[in-house]
């Protein structure tokens, strides 16, 4: 491991009237920011934190934004430990500050204070996303192979100048500050996922991981971000990485999900499930075509798990992603389809197992990445299943919790910890319960992240089978996604839209916070309400129940109905839309 590309991490933050000044513990380099000119430098420390006292610790410089109030320092103030990765010590962000560089606002008027605190606002509710990981001494945004293969050249880079920018969520907040210099204060993080756990079975010791990395690139919530862009990026693509050390030996077994690769959308209209579409007059061809040119140049062969339903609108969309597969006539491309409720309806999850066999030869023939003790390369994986269903989240990680099973039986056995033909959960109850629980657990944060709750179907993934409490779970789940997709998302939708750098504030032109609505946005509701109230005092505290109650509770409840149906009728006016990048709103 180079020492020159080893990030600073306890730190003292001096904060005066004319600059913050960043002191990393038991160094001689000084970070020095200027609060008024925004210029960055990094000089040998001397007497300038002479009569200082140190105004806060920290433990990452995560980045600079601009907004109205001026610019903002973001800075890592608290972090938990999560473990070991080949030598490498994972954290995760547990605290942050954002420190504006001018102290006070009096210069802006009221309107602009409150745009300016809106956008603060947005930035907090995405630094506030479970869970943010980094690490200071350990690439965390590249799997074992890339590490393992990197050049030469790249190994002697800082991390966040290596580091596999589809993964680095502060990117663009780090890019701000301009300064070549301070590569040993850029502080990259990764959002996802990451377990480390210290196993044994058949008396043998060696640690077991999982890290998820969710892509930058067309980065949003549920409804808001699907399908591909023109660049070829597909929306909620996370890489899943599982990996053995025993040892000194590193095996690890990559997965991807992704939506499916061309031009579709499902926005919310406030019914319970929006028909998903195909965007008319798009290059949804040449789309796919760039997504899979950049995966196979990645991954190598891509076996495409499709998991939607083959009926009704998901069935449309099943039927265009074969047909654009078919056209790439691509070698290095095979197409799976699975209908997951059709075969597995009444609670038979048992026929998963037919879709593991179909896949079998193909995990096989993929292999694995190994490198020995001495940090000799023994094989690669050549291949991965790139795994969709229409969220890619919870039939999804149904599927890649069972192909990692498959793969780490595998890899035990490599590995003399497994006796040929012993199964998991007989060698070892306890790390079956711990296999399940981290699988579930990896489902729920990626779920959490891009749809607003926990997965649902996890009853199977943690023991097994489906469950009637597993349903009741996945029903409050769902309507707990039906109101944020279609009341809290857009809020959501424009945090990650400003901290990935998508929308950069510029106060010189209207502002997109400026939202009016019609008549409607306030008349339907508050005529609902109301009549609510009436009707069940009308109907709970009568004098003496007689017609001219049963009149009036007859007209509330009329009154009831024609709310609902005006709101219904206006859906797309109550809908919480993002306002930075406001979508195409159309009725569906």
């Amino acid at each position: 491991m180079d020492p020159g590309w080893i990030l600073h991490d306890d730190m003292n933050l001096y904060i005066t009237p004319e600059r913050f000044i960043v002191e990393p513990n038991g160094k001689t380099e000084l970070l020095i920011i200027d609060r008024t000119s925004s210029t960055v430098k990094v000089q040998s420390l001397s007497n300038q934190l002479a009569n200082l006292s140190p105004k806060r610790r920290i433990c990452g410089i995560l980045g600079t934004i601009h907004l109205i109030g001026g610019d903002y320092l973001i800075v890592a103030t608290h972090r938990l430990y999560v473990g070991m990765i080949d030598g490498g010590v994972i954290w995760r962000l547990a605290g942050y500050d954002l420190i504006p560089y001018i102290p006070t606002t009096t210069h802006l008027t009221p309107k602009q204070r409150e745009h300016n605190e809106t956008y603060l606002q947005m930035l907090r509710k995405t630094l506030d996303t479970n869970h943010f990981y980094f690490s200071y001494n350990f690439d965390i945004t590249h799997t074992q192979q890339r590490l393992h293969t990197m050049a030469i050249e790249e190994r002697q880079q800082c991390l966040y100048e290596r580091a596999d920018k589809r993964f680095v969520w502060n990117g663009a907040l780090l890019s701000n500050f301009n300064c070549n210099e301070m590569r040993n204060f850029q502080l990259p993080l990764i959002l996802g996922f990451v377990s480390i756990n210290q196993v044994q079975i058949n008396g043998q010791t060696f640690f077991w991981s999982i890290v998820s990395r969710r892509s930058i690139h067309k980065a949003g919530t549920r409804f808001y971000s699907r399908g591909i862009n023109e660049y070829g990026h597909v929306a909620n693509y996370v890489e899943t990485e599982q990996i053995v050390e025993y040892n000194g030996q590193i095996i690890a077994f990559v997965q991807t999900r992704g939506s499916m690769p061309f031009f579709w959308r499902q926005l919310p209209n406030i019914r319970y499930k929006p028909r998903p579409v195909l965007v008319p007059g798009e290059d949804h061809l040449g789309a796919c075509e760039r997504h899979f040119e950049e995966q196979i140049a990645k991954y190598g062969r891509q076996v495409l798990v499709n998991l939607v339903d083959q009926k009704a609108a998901e069935g449309a969309l099943e039927n265009a992603y074969r047909k654009f597969v078919q056209q790439l006539g691509n070698s290095d491309i095979h197409y799976e389809a699975f209908d997951f409720h059709a075969e597995c309806k009444k609670m038979r999850w048992d026929r998963l197992n037919i879709l593991i066999d179909r896949l079998a030869h193909k995990q096989d023939a993929f292999s694995v990445f190994h490198a020995s003790d001495d940090k000799h390369v023994l094989s690669l994986q050549q291949g991965v299943f790139r795994t969709n269903c229409i969220d890619c989240l919870d039939r999804t990680n149904v599927v890649q919790s069972m192909l990692a099973r498959r793969s780490l039986c595998g890899i035990l056995e490599k590995l003399g910890i497994l006796r040929v033909g012993q199964r998991i959960e007989s060698a070892s109850p306890a790390f079956e319960v711990i296999f399940k629980g981290v699988w579930a657990d990896n489902a729920d944060m990626i779920s959490l992240q891009y749809s607003g709750t926990g997965a649902l179907k996890t009853d199977f993934t943690r023991t097994g089978k489906r469950t009637k409490a597993g349903l009741v779970q996945d029903g409050v789940n769902s309507m707990t996604r039906y109101y944020l997709n279609n009341f809290a998302d857009g809020f959501r939708q424009d945090g990650i839209d400003l901290f990935l750098g998508r929308y950069v504030v510029n106060e010189s032109l209207p502002s997109p916070l400026e939202v009016k609505h019609s008549w409607h946005y306030t008349a339907f509701p508050a005529i609902l309400i109301f009549s609510m109230a009436m009707l069940f005092l009308t109907a709970l505290v009568p004098p003496e129940f007689n017609t001219e109650n049963l009149l009036f509770m007859l007209f509330w409840g009329a009154l009831i109905g024609v709310s609902i149906s005006g709101i219904f009728h206006y859906n797309l006016e109550f809908v919480d839309w993002p306002r930075l990048f406001p979508p195409i709103r159309f009725q569906v």
